[in-house]
């Protein structure tokens, strides 16, 4: 960029020589030979602004269209504004005044964004021409005084000059003729060694002055002025307004003959540059330039839409990995409300079993303790009423006394009670004394469904050892699934025993009530759930009242007639499940029935 710079300078430095396009050439071919495209772009564009002015504005277009192509391509911010500055200078010597200014605004952003004060100064500058130009003059005024401004910036009376000489053509196109004046002659006093062009411009500004002011003499003056500095270099636009001016002027004077010679010489000149053949080369630049403004804004379009769509994709992404990570740590979050619930679950039923084994413990210590108690004197009432019993029989005899004697039998009868009512309080002790031990027996594999057949046999038989008169029916459902499960087999068929005796004595007092149509049942099951396994003995018996059901587990609560319980098998028998893990509970309707069920865990 150094480079360019330097080469701009230097072609800055030569643009207002007669001979600028010859020198230029040969700068241009030496970069050509140093293969810097770049800088022979900018080069050019000086060559084609000269062109413009000479009326070879095709060239000019046709040129500066290719070059800004390539510093669109290289998005060079410089480049680009350069470009679109020489494109406005060409369409305003092709009399495309719209143009003028659509390309000489389109610069303006990049002037600023470079801070190019220089070039801010001669943009404003030429979009207040064209203003001017086409009798827009607040317009012309606004940016003339903008031009003004940015030349002082610069500390350059030439440029400060070119300023206020496009002030005075915005004042001269408000046909304020008195304010135009004073600057148009500080324009062309300060604008004299710089170049020919904007002598030219101030020439035949004074010329129009004067001209609208009917000065007339003065007018023809610098008109004629304007004309003899005009021919040399071609401009060829102020040759044909310096015509007009002085064909207007004799015009006024009733001069017909030079009026009409002037305005012949402006019309060939019109002509010239604004032959059928030039606004036929125009249109197709212009339906070119079209082209290839359609083409960028369908690329600009498509990249738009492109840049939507991935960041659209990007967001859908981003609120993807938002959305997992959320619902990854919405699940952990509920694992872990999972756990803590399950362990909340088991640290509470941990307590509670804690809670009733330590009741149960000192349940039974305290039970233990009173049993040891009542044991020993229980022993002597026992002992003695068997001995008394024995004696009584034996004084009966050694008198010789009737078997009717009352006095004799009542006394036996009495202690017979008490002998019948002391066994059964030594049972209920030894009950008490059983219940407070704890299991010494050690787990071992043990098959299930094999022990709860064998046992559901011994309790059948025992009881009809008892009563032959007792039938019933036992079904069975066995699980063969179950393997071997380690338990205290001891325990477990002690708590098995216990649950077959109650639902055999269930079934006897329901057949009493109704022997014809009642069939006791009583049936076994096994069943393996998950990793536990269930023992679910039922019976068709009576059913155990609502209000019954919540005590049934508690020492010595029993449903059974004075004297036929002791209230604590159901009770060990829940301390015996508990022990080894499992679960105890019963499941009753009155008048169909009950079922105790056995959970145990599978280790």
């Amino acid at each position: 960029m150094e480079r360019t710079v330097s080469v701009t300078e230097y072609v800055f430095q030569i643009r207002g020589e007669t001979d600028f396009i010859p020198k230029a050439n040969v700068l241009l071919d030496y970069l050509k030979s140093v293969n810097d495209q770049e800088s022979q772009d900018f080069v050019q564009l000086s060559i084609n602004d000269q062109l413009a002015k000479t009326g070879d504005y095709i060239t000019s277009l046709t040129s500066c269209l290719d070059i800004l192509s390539r510093f669109e391509k290289s998005k060079d911010t410089l480049g680009i504004m350069a470009a679109y500055r020489e494109l406005s200078t060409s369409y305003y010597y092709a009399g495309d005044k719209e143009k003028d200014v659509f390309y000489g605004k389109k610069s303006l952003p990049y002037a600023k964004e470079l801070n190019n004060v220089s070039a801010l100064t001669g943009i404003t500058n030429n979009i207040s021409t064209s203003y001017s130009q086409n009798n827009m003059g607040d317009s012309a005024l606004l940016y003339a005084k903008l031009s003004v401004d940015y030349s002082k910036q610069l500390n350059d009376p030439i440029r400060v000059a070119g300023s206020l000489g496009t002030l005075g053509e915005a004042y001269i196109s408000l046909r304020k003729f008195d304010l135009a004046l004073p600057f148009i002659r500080q324009s062309l006093i300060g604008g004299a060694n710089f170049d020919d062009l904007g002598t030219v411009w101030n020439l035949n500004a004074l010329s129009q002055i004067f001209l609208e002011t009917n000065q007339l003499d003065s007018s023809n003056y610098y008109a004629h002025k304007a004309i003899d500095l005009s021919i040399a270099p071609g401009y060829k636009d102020q040759l044909q307004r310096a015509y007009e001016y002085l064909s207007q002027s004799y015009e006024k004077t009733k001069q017909p003959d030079s009026a009409f010679k002037y305005l012949q010489s402006a019309v060939k000149i019109k002509d010239a540059l604004h032959s059928a053949e030039k606004a036929k080369q125009l249109q197709a630049i212009t339906a070119r330039e079209q082209s290839r403004v359609l083409e960028m804004e369908k690329a600009n379009a498509e990249l738009n839409s492109k840049i939507k769509i991935y960041s659209l994709i990007a967001v859908l992404i981003i609120l993807a990995a938002i959305a997992f990570f959320l619902l990854r740590n919405n699940r952990q979050k509920q694992k872990a409300n999972i756990i803590l619930e399950t362990t909340l679950s088991k640290l509470k039923e941990t307590q509670a079993q804690l809670i009733q084994s330590e009741k149960m413990a000192s349940l039974g210590e305290l039970t233990a303790g009173i049993a040891h108690e009542i044991q020993n004197p229980l022993n002597f009432v026992n002992n003695f009423s068997e001995v008394n019993v024995e004696l009584i029989e034996e004084l009966a005899s050694k008198k010789k006394a009737e078997p009717g004697d009352p006095l004799i039998q009542d006394i036996l009868d009495n202690q017979k009670k008490i002998v019948h009512h002391g066994k059964r309080a030594d049972a209920i002790v030894k009950g008490m004394l059983q219940h407070s031990q704890k299991s010494t027996g050690r787990k071992e594999p043990t098959d299930i469904n094999a022990l709860a057949d064998e046992y559901l046999r011994l309790s059948y038989h025992g009881l009809r050892a008892k009563n032959n008169s007792f039938n019933a029916t036992i079904k069975t459902d066995f699980d063969p699934s179950i393997a071997s499960v380690s338990i205290v087999s001891q325990d477990i068929a002690r708590v098995l025993l216990n649950l077959y005796t109650n639902a055999f004595y269930a079934v006897q007092q329901r057949q009493e009530g109704k022997p014809q149509e009642y069939q006791p049942t009583v049936s076994v099951a096994t069943k393996r759930s998950g990793n536990n396994i269930e023992i679910r003995v039922r019976d068709n018996g009576h059913g155990i009242a609502p209000n019954n059901i919540e005590k049934i587990f508690q020492p010595f609560f029993t449903t059974k007639p004075t004297g036929q319980g002791t209230g604590l098998g159901l009770s060990l028998s829940y301390d015996i499940i508990k022990a080894h893990g499992g679960e105890l509970t019963v499941e009753s309707k009155e008048g169909e029935g009950s079922t105790f069920i056995v959970t145990l865990p599978v280790k």
